[in-house]
């Protein structure tokens, strides 16, 4: 099967509303494999890996996020299979 790998920044009000935590439930339901982060500027960034359709329902699902989100916009770019073993929140950088 082929992968692909797609690194998403996502901006907005986007952390402390429980994005990664969300991220993290919804990639790990889709199968997917990766990471997602706070950044310093105040955004969430995320790196997809899987099936293209599911890794594409993601950064869809990722547009709203959990309630408390309120997201303006998702910055994507094709990116490589780092080889993450399932999907796991990373410190921020």
């Amino acid at each position: 099967m082929t992968e692909t790998a797609i690194r998403a920044r996502i901006e907005g009000k986007v952390q402390n509303v429980w994005y990664r935590a969300w991220a993290t439930q919804a990639a790990a339901e889709r199968g997917l494999r990766g990471w997602v982060r706070n950044c310093a500027d105040g955004s969430v960034e995320a790196l997809f890996i899987g099936p293209a359709g599911a890794v594409r329902a993601m950064i869809e699902s990722c547009r709203t996020g959990p309630p408390a989100a309120r997201v303006t916009r998702i910055v994507e770019s094709a990116d490589a299979d780092d080889a993450s073993e399932g999907f796991r929140q990373l410190p921020t950088v």
